[in-house]
C-alpha cells in the first residue's frame, strides 16, 4: 500500500517520463498520507487505443488511480489528487497537435485487500 496504477495513451511513449514521475510521486504520496516511500507500488499500463468524445485521433489520456488503506479524510484525498495531476503535467513534454487529458483519483482499498 499505496497501490498506484497509471493508464496512459500509447501516443505518449516518447514524451512521458514514467520513471521520473514515479520517482517524484512516491515521496509526495508518502508525505501526504503518512506512509513510507518503500510502501508505494506503481504499475504503468500502456493503452493502445483511446477515444475522447468526438475529438480527433490527436488526443492522449493519462489517468492515475491511487488506492489507499481506509482512514484518510476526503480533504487529504482531494489534495493528493490535485497534487498528482500537477506533478503529472510536469513529466509529459508537450507535443504539437496532441491534446492531453490528465486525471487522477484517490480511493480507499476494498476491505478484502491483503498483501504479503
Amino acid at each position: 500500500m499505496p497501490q498506484i496504477t497509471v493508464d496512459y495513451s500509447a501516443h505518449l511513449d516518447e514524451t512521458f517520463d514514467h520513471h521520473g514521475f514515479a520517482g517524484a510521486l512516491h515521496p509526495l504520496i508518502a508525505e501526504m498520507v503518512t506512509t513510507k516511500i518503500a510502501a508505494c507500488k506503481t504499475r504503468f499500463r500502456r493503452v493502445e487505443e483511446t477515444a475522447v468524445a468526438d475529438a480527433p485521433d490527436g488526443d492522449a489520456i493519462v489517468h492515475v488511480e491511487i488506492a489507499l488503506l481506509a482512514g484518510r479524510t476526503p480533504e487529504i484525498k482531494a489534495r493528493l489528487t490535485e497534487s498528482v495531476v500537477e506533478l503529472l503535467a510536469g513529466h509529459i513534454e508537450p507535443t504539437d497537435g496532441l491534446t492531453l487529458h490528465l486525471s487522477a483519483e484517490t480511493r480507499d482499498l476494498d476491505p478484502s485487500y491483503r498483501k504479503n
